[in-house]
């Protein structure tokens, strides 16, 4: 075997071992002599080690928890809060070149910011305007993590944990207004009842017969039951008879 050969077998094995192969979601940063050389795009790329040196950077969606960690709302209460970050690389030559560890950096300002921001509210406003707190979240970290070619897609606080003697408080409050809501019920009732016996009695008023009429259905209401004795006065009888007679009048034919 000569000498040329020999280098074209070098050059072959050279040629194999620069090979790169970057997926469809990832993008390759090239550095030549330590110099930004450029993005390479998915597929299969060459890199002349040692001239040349790669680092691969995933431009999917990253999941990233924000541990939990006790905060001080504004109306002073200790609560314990754990949330979720969600981000994705835009310009993979900053997110190598301008920051060291995309990670841990968006996950340490992603800490700050949640204390920050939840400090400026209190419960009631951490509990009822949820949506509205992690949207501010999410536009501080954004700010900060621009200039490292990322991008926070959503923030969103998973858990929210309270002090025991607090959510006792909570519950004592959730059942008064409960029963503040039955009360205010029940007297609505009360008052739509008493303004339809108030109709009804002006219309009674206007028939007399009527209130006669109705003392006789609440008499056979009553005989149902077979057990009761009923007890007509004389007077009342007679008031009976002026109401049969009444009603045939009323029923003959003009």
């Amino acid at each position: 075997m000569d000498f040329i050969s020999i280098v074209l077998i070098l050059v072959t094995l050279y040629v194999i071992a620069s090979l790169r192969v970057l997926k469809q979601y990832e993008r390759g940063v090239v550095f030549f002599l330590g110099k930004f050389a450029g993005v390479r795009g998915p597929g299969l790329t060459l890199i002349f080690v040692p001239l040349q040196q790669m680092t691969r950077v995933s431009l999917r969606t990253v999941t990233m928890q924000i541990p939990s960690q006790k905060i001080i709302t504004k109306d002073n209460v200790s609560i314990d809060i754990a949330a979720v970050a969600y981000y994705h690389i835009t310009d993979p030559e900053r997110a190598v070149i301008a920051i060291e560890n995309v990670y841990n950096a968006i996950n340490q300002i992603s800490q700050t910011t949640v204390r920050n921001v939840v400090g400026r509210f209190s419960l009631d406003q951490l509990l009822s305007d949820t949506a509205s707190i992690n949207d501010q979240i999410k536009n501080v970290i954004d700010q900060h993590t621009e200039p490292w070619g990322t991008q926070v897609t959503a923030v969103e606080i998973k858990d929210i944990t309270l002090p025991d003697n607090m959510q006792r408080a909570m519950a004592k409050e959730a059942e008064a207004e409960r029963e503040r809501r039955a009360k205010i019920v029940a007297a609505e009732g009360e008052y739509q009842a008493a303004v339809k016996l108030g109709e009804a009695a002006d219309i009674i008023t206007q028939h007399p017969v009527a209130l006669q009429l109705r003392t006789l259905q609440t008499m056979a209401e009553i005989s149902v039951e077979k057990n009761s004795t009923i007890i007509f006065p004389a007077q009342f009888m007679s008031t009976v008879q002026d109401a049969i007679a009444q009603i045939s009048k009323d029923a003959t034919p003009k």
